[in-house]
């Protein structure tokens, strides 16, 4: 029980970290002048893709923070919400 605590722990941590790495990356290579509209803009130009796999790049600071401290299974969790968000770029890019 408690490991699949620690495995939901860690996608949660990886969503999040992966939603804040995408904020960031559209605050500094957004060309609006707030989030939503920078997003907007992103969307329509084909370049929210591109913008959503360098903001899941903060997933990787977080998995390497948790195996550094042996926290494997949490790792594992960062690691599954990585493939989430790959799967989602894949689906976003694609439909």
């Amino acid at each position: 029980m408690k490991n699949n605590q620690h495995l939901l722990k860690g996608i949660i941590i990886g969503l999040l970290a992966s939603a804040i790495g995408l904020a960031i990356v559209l605050l500094v290579f957004g060309k609006g002048n707030s989030i939503i509209n920078s997003l907007d803009i992103a969307l329509h130009t084909g370049v929210f893709t591109k913008l959503m796999s360098m903001g899941a790049l903060l997933n990787l600071a977080a998995f390497f923070l948790f195996i550094k401290r042996n926290q494997d299974i949490i790792a594992k969790g960062v690691l599954i919400a990585t493939v989430v968000v790959a799967i989602l770029t894949i689906i976003v890019r694609f439909v």
